[in-house]
């Protein structure tokens, strides 16, 4: 039953996350409307892509808390407990470097992509 849960809440918040998804161009569009100084943290686009980043990572992590406790194979395996750490200027290049051809996928899958590259899982 504690499984069938775990599967319910996961597959709820892809779903709720898919429904508002912000793609990478979006949010490169954004970000570079957004002044480089320390106003900017006032602005509510700021806290609007904070917060997509935020819930990126947060869907990630949980994805691969359901795996594990599935016993199914991560797409990551970011270590237990790690805090990761970005600027700004680390997302946005990291974006940045996604080829204009790509920019339509979801930060979330931008974000999976990263950490499977970051933190791979063990063949």
């Amino acid at each position: 039953m504690k499984k069938a849960a775990l599967v319910l809440a996961v597959a709820a918040s892809l779903w709720a996350g898919s429904a508002s998804a912000m793609t990478v161009q979006e949010f490169l569009t954004s970000a570079n409307r957004i002044p480089r100084n320390p106003t900017a943290l006032l602005r509510s686009d700021t806290r609007r892509l904070m917060n997509e980043i935020n819930g990126a990572f947060k869907t990630v992590g949980d994805e691969q808390k359901a795996a594990q406790a599935a016993n199914r194979r991560a797409a990551t395996c970011i270590p237990e407990g790690a805090k990761i750490s970005l600027s700004p200027d680390m997302i946005l290049t990291r974006f940045n470097a996604i080829p204009t051809a790509r920019r339509n996928i979801s930060v979330t899958q931008a974000v999976r992509e990263w950490m499977a590259a970051e933190h791979p899982c063990p063949a």
